[in-house]
């Protein structure tokens, strides 16, 4: 062992924190040995040859490894309806006097009829479905409707019979999801959940209006302006900048973890050596370091479009869209298209299971903040070598969160670079990235630079 490192011991009755090197004694058991069994019968009509039942199991679970068997004996996914019955035939009417003339009230969740003026909102989905109840007590993966798997034969097109006039109204999913009837000019939205990604379980509104989202990505890009592509400036209109609603899995987790590594607290500092060849050394106590925490999280955000989880820097900015959350995701509404209407969305085109080991990375994230706070004591850090996680229940909802986008292709190898200066839809929070000119940053950082420098040797100077 170097000479400059000591062990030592933190007894703590709730956790475990022991000296590296630590062994322990276990008594060893004389007990006979059972004998083997004997072997399973063959021929016909034996196990070998008739397969189980229907809805059997041939081993016994408790024979299996931990992991095996309780994904084995995990429940089924759990289902929770969310879908609007009085919406199904597409047609979402004033309550008042029956107009299908319905829009979303600028600034506000309030859905506004153009005819009567009356006005209402809709229904929170969390209190409405129970949402933000029982975090601690979920148990197996819980879905809402519509965020259950995509089926990859389920069209785009989607054709309603119009209910003013009994007319075929062919909707494209790709790309809208309201359209307004040729013969009579009801207005008809896709509010049934189809299994294509298309309708999720809940939208959260806009609140900031399009001339106040022009206004902050005017006020971001002019703070840049100065290192800014050329082009870029030239080609900026408030035009460009579009509202889109992003497809997101809001996830409810309850979930523990176990994480082991090794601590350090620093006993003596000195430095030996004269000149150039002075080093500074440390001595520092060694500890085993062992934590268990359990929590809940709620309304965890998660991207559910493969377009947008592509976080490849070298192609696009997509990481900037993660710079504007959080989403006061609480005042989500029940998926009406009416709030869509005259704004695009993207479609959902991931499942539960292709994005749950993004959702693991996240809770083991959030298990090395929670313990974080009880190893401060380890001044010269801890390193953690081993971490487990027990997700014990998972609830999924898919929703509609509002972005104020504006994009912007810079030309270049490999196709180029996208990039996005996006606004959040509800709070304002805005972030991007602007295409810049190489010529002038290398200019400015030998300026700078040079005038360091010159600093540096008239301090030097008259110190002499």
């Amino acid at each position: 062992m170097d000479p400059g490192l000591r062990r030592g011991d933190d007894k703590n009755r709730t956790r475990l924190d022991r000296p590296q090197g630590t062994t322990r004694k276990q008594s060893m058991s004389n007990t006979t040995t059972p004998p083997p069994p004997s072997a399973p019968p063959t021929g016909p009509g034996s196990p070998q040859d008739v397969p189980p039942l229907s809805g059997s199991f041939p081993l016994d679970p408790a024979t299996l490894p931990d992991p095996i068997r309780e994904e084995i004996e995990a429940p089924d996914p759990a289902a929770i309806d969310t879908a609007a019955a009085e919406l199904a035939d597409g047609v979402n009417r004033c309550p008042k006097c029956g107009s299908t003339e319905i829009r979303q009230k600028p600034g506000s969740d309030v859905l506004v009829c153009l005819y009567c003026r009356h006005e209402w909102q809709g229904a929170r989905v969390e209190e409405e479905f129970g949402l933000g109840e029982g975090i601690d007590q979920l148990r197996g993966t819980v879905i809402a409707s519509g965020a259950r798997d995509i089926e990859a034969d389920v069209a785009a097109m989607m054709t309603f019979k119009c209910g003013g006039c009994g007319a075929e109204v062919t909707i494209n999913t790709e790309n809208a999801m309201t359209a307004r009837c040729h013969w009579c000019r009801h207005v008809l939205g896709v509010n049934e959940q189809i299994p294509n990604g298309a309708v999720p379980d809940a939208v959260l509104p806009f609140h900031i209006k399009k001339d106040d989202a022009v206004a902050r990505i005017r006020q971001f890009v002019d703070k840049r302006r100065l290192f800014a592509l050329k082009e870029f400036k030239e080609q900026f209109t408030p035009g460009n900048v579009v509202p889109v609603y992003l497809p997101y899995m809001i996830v409810d987790a309850n979930a523990g973890a176990a994480i082991a590594g090794t601590g350090e607290i620093e006993t003596r500092r000195y430095t030996r050596g004269e000149g150039n060849n002075r080093k500074t050394y440390y001595d520092a106590d060694v500890y085993q370091v062992e934590r268990r925490v359990d929590f809940t999280v709620d309304d965890l955000p998660l991207e559910s479009s493969a377009e947008r989880g592509n976080l490849d820097t070298r192609v696009n900015t997509n990481n900037i869209i993660n710079a504007i959350l959080p989403f006061d995701t609480k005042n989500a509404v029940k998926w009406n298209a009416s709030y869509l209407a005259g704004i695009t969305s993207e479609k959902r085109d991931r499942d539960v299971e292709q994005l749950r080991p993004r959702l693991e990375d996240q809770l083991l994230s959030i298990a090395r903040c929670e313990v974080e706070q009880s190893v401060r004591r380890y001044d010269r850090g801890v390193r953690w070598q081993q971490e487990r996680l027990d997700v014990h229940g998972t609830r999924w909802v898919s929703m509609y969160l509002p972005v104020w986008l504006y994009s912007y292709h810079q030309p270049g190898s490999r196709g180029g670079l996208l990039h996005y200066i996006a606004v959040n839809g509800r709070t304002g929070e805005t972030m991007g990235s602007v295409p810049v000119q190489q010529w002038k940053l290398l200019a400015a950082a030998l300026t700078v630079g040079t005038f360091l420098e010159g600093i540096a040797l008239w301090i030097v100077g008259n110190m002499s």
